[in-house]
């Protein structure tokens, strides 16, 4: 259970494990997704998630609204004080209220049939909210003025306006029934940077006027460094580096998270990105397979002798981090790695 009043969310241990397709005589080997995560959201807190593609934020994302089926999902996750992660479909229908999603697609994640104030009114049907018809159309209305969507155009299709547009149809689609906590899952990796732009400014200004909480997944650092208050870093299914937005980005601790800051493009010409940016070599680790040391080894640029033979732990400071470089003093920090590749059990 979540040891904080103001907790919306407490994710603990989370393991998300979907079966690979097995060969004939051969044992069931699983994808290991997401692979021990731990993390709160406080409430009005938006919490960063980022990592490159496959490191299991979109898993996270669908777990934590109990939304994963055909997995060995272990861990618990509790939503405003309850345990979720062990409920059904139907038992989560009430806890729904709580929690929305916001998704990558806003070209597939509406129903092309229906128009948009029926999209923003559907939630508010199901659940009853908002009295009567002429209520529920009242509060379209105001949801609609709310993500500066022209109430005006609410009997019209979704194909008939531009993404941007779309994307505030979801957002409104989401407040809908007044959740507290909403999640973002690559909500704006699909339109225009100047886009992008005006959907973020729009999110932060929810959040000030309504106090909802966000999870931000997205493999954009800049735009988590402009809305996150927290940012997790996630490498092969793992949290490797959690802290302060400001201070993770000024003061990177671990090896990837160092990486993968360099990568970022810098728009600043007179800045040479080239000269700082550290090139990952080695080979990129397999989710289905148990890494008895250290899934990064192979590729860190500051590997010690036992990474790939010890399981690096998160950190419990305020800057958490998960590497061997800050877990033992006693490590002579200058010792050649035994071997780059990390060990495996099949």
């Amino acid at each position: 259970m979540p040891n904080s009043e103001n907790t919306i969310l407490s994710v603990n241990n989370l393991k998300v494990h979907f079966p690979s397709k097995r060969k004939l005589g051969q044992p069931q080997r699983w994808i290991r997704a997401v692979d021990g995560i731990n993390f709160d959201v406080q409430e009005g807190e938006t919490l960063g998630l980022v990592g490159e593609s496959g490191c299991g934020k979109s898993t996270t994302a669908r777990a934590i609204l109990n939304l994963i089926h055909r997995a060995k999902v272990e861990g618990t996750i509790h939503l405003n004080g309850t345990r979720i992660d062990n409920l059904s479909d139907r038992a989560m229908i009430p806890h729904r209220l709580t929690a929305q999603m916001v998704f990558q697609d806003p070209f597939a994640s509406l129903n092309p049939r229906m128009m948009r104030g029926n999209i923003i009114r559907e939630p508010m049907e199901n659940y009853k909210l908002f009295g009567d018809e002429s209520g529920r159309r009242l509060e379209v209305v105001r949801l609609m003025e709310l993500v500066g969507v022209n109430p005006q155009y609410m009997n019209r299709y979704p194909h008939e306006f531009s993404g941007g547009q779309r994307q505030r149809i979801g957002i409104a689609r989401a407040l809908a029934v007044q959740p507290r906590l909403i999640v973002c899952d690559e909500a704006v990796s699909a339109l225009d940077v100047s886009i992008q732009a005006q959907v973020i400014n729009l999110l932060m200004d929810l959040q000030q006027k309504l106090g909802v909480s966000y999870v931000f997944i997205a493999h954009d650092l800049a735009v988590v460094r402009h809305i996150a208050h927290r940012v997790g870093v996630m490498y092969l299914g793992k949290i490797v580096e959690l802290a302060d937005s400001k201070e993770l980005y000024d003061s990177p601790q671990h090896p990837y998270t160092t990486a993968l800051l360099s990568a970022a493009p810098v728009p600043d010409p007179t800045v040479d990105v080239r000269a700082n940016r550290i090139t990952l070599t080695g080979e990129v680790p397999s989710p289905d397979i148990e890494y008895i040391g250290c899934s990064f080894a192979d590729r860190c640029p500051q590997v010690l002798g036992h990474c790939a033979s010890t399981m690096p732990q998160l950190s419990l400071t305020d800057h958490q981090v998960s590497c061997l470089l800050y877990e033992d003093d006693d490590v002579d920090k200058s010792d050649p790695p035994k071997s780059n590749l990390a060990e495996v059990v099949v």
